[in-house]
């Protein structure tokens, strides 16, 4: 049986660099041998593409801090990565056959930015497409659209670069609303990156300052004293959820920070299924399929909930597109206690991958056929 060829792409040009090599290696060791073929494209910090061998993922395992592209590794330019990825078998030009699994976390990558060059192309892609990757990545945006459709969201308000060099009381008015604590965010960016709780209005500008250091937006989110709750989903059109988890922080930031995630090894610790009343859970299950219809997902998903203690109030705090495929990852564990082990959800995602590159070449097949 003739393979098929996945470029997993990692790395890349965000703060999520490293992260993106620990679940490259992941995501690679996943891989049915049987039935794909494993290209490697690695992507540094300026954003040049290198071929990289599995040697580059030997080392990504625990702390971030720790991994690293090969600085031997061949430079080849985006076309040349794209036109002629090199295999186990010898180079040749990318085909309609083989498929792109991004595993590029935050901007350049889970952006939309990728996918829309891999649409240009005609290649299939693991994950959301253009619209829903570049939906996902801006809580702003997603935000608004799940309030529109009825889905509960926390409290947020919205301040820009621009705004706070002009206008820097603007923040504070939106904190006086908001009240404390509450929760300083980069509209755009993940793993919790540039991510501040603030407990008093002394803390504020140096939050909204250190956020607007990772994007032109920062978010103002209301506290809210939460459990919280994670919920993947599978699938294109007839998506479905995994069992939920539970994350708790025992790190001393207090919420899921990036040194509570990747940094402390006691940081957090996680509990699948979640500790919930089955109609909880039912709840959380159906939301988090609403919201990966709502925001256009396709592939993959990890839905992020706030728990609201001493009451049931329940909201979608953000997806993740192309969510961790780390050892301590939730995605792959919530599969996982679901029935569906990593290799499993690996080749499905790929297979979903294949599903909807076909059904975009059917529909473009008939609309020329019709013009």
């Amino acid at each position: 049986m003739k393979k098929t060829r996945v470029i997993v792409l990692f790395g890349g040009r965000s703060a999520e660099h490293e992260v993106s090599l620990i679940s490259a290696r992941n995501v690679v060791s996943a891989l049915d041998r049987e039935r794909f073929e494993p290209v490697l494209i690695g992507i540094d910090k300026q954003g040049r593409w290198r071929r990289e061998s599995e040697r580059t993922l030997e080392a990504a395992t625990g702390d971030p801090r720790l991994v690293a592209l090969d600085a031997g590794a061949p430079s080849v330019s985006i076309e040349e990565g794209l036109e002629l990825a090199p295999s186990a078998g010898g180079s040749g030009p990318l085909t309609s056959d083989d498929v792109v699994f991004p595993v590029l976390h935050g901007t350049y990558g889970e952006d939309g930015t990728v996918q829309g060059m891999l649409e240009l192309a005609g290649v299939a892609y693991v994950g959301a497409g253009v619209l829903g990757s570049a939906i996902g990545m801006d809580k702003d945006v997603a935000k608004r659209l799940l309030r529109d459709a009825g889905i509960p969201v926390v409290d947020f308000r919205v301040v820009t670069a621009a705004e706070h060099a002009a206008r820097p009381a603007t923040a504070s008015a939106h904190a006086a609303e908001l009240g404390f604590p509450l929760f300083v965010k980069p509209a755009n960016a993940g793993s919790s990156v540039g991510v501040s709780r603030v407990r008093a209005p002394a803390e504020l500008d140096r939050a909204v300052r250190a956020a607007l250091s990772f994007d032109r937006k920062a978010l103002l989110e209301r506290g809210v004293d939460a459990r919280e709750i994670e919920c993947a989903v599978l699938g294109n059109d007839d998506p479905r959820a995994s069992v939920p988890g539970e994350i708790i922080v025992r790190h001393p930031d207090g919420f899921y920070s990036y040194d509570a995630k990747y940094v402390d090894p006691d940081g957090a610790v996680w509990k699948i299924p979640a500790d919930l009343p089955a109609p909880v859970a039912a709840r959380v299950q159906e939301l988090a399929v609403r919201t990966f219809r709502v925001l256009d997902l396709a592939g993959m998903a990890r839905v992020d909930f706030f728990l609201e203690r001493g009451t049931s109030a329940l909201y979608v705090n953000e997806v993740n597109t192309i969510p961790g495929f780390t050892a301590i990852s939730m995605y792959p564990k919530m599969w996982e206690a679901s029935g569906l082990a990593l290799p499993a959800l690996v080749t499905r995602l790929i297979e979903l991958a294949i599903e909807r590159r076909d059904a975009r070449r059917d529909l473009a097949t008939s609309v020329s056929s019709r013009a």
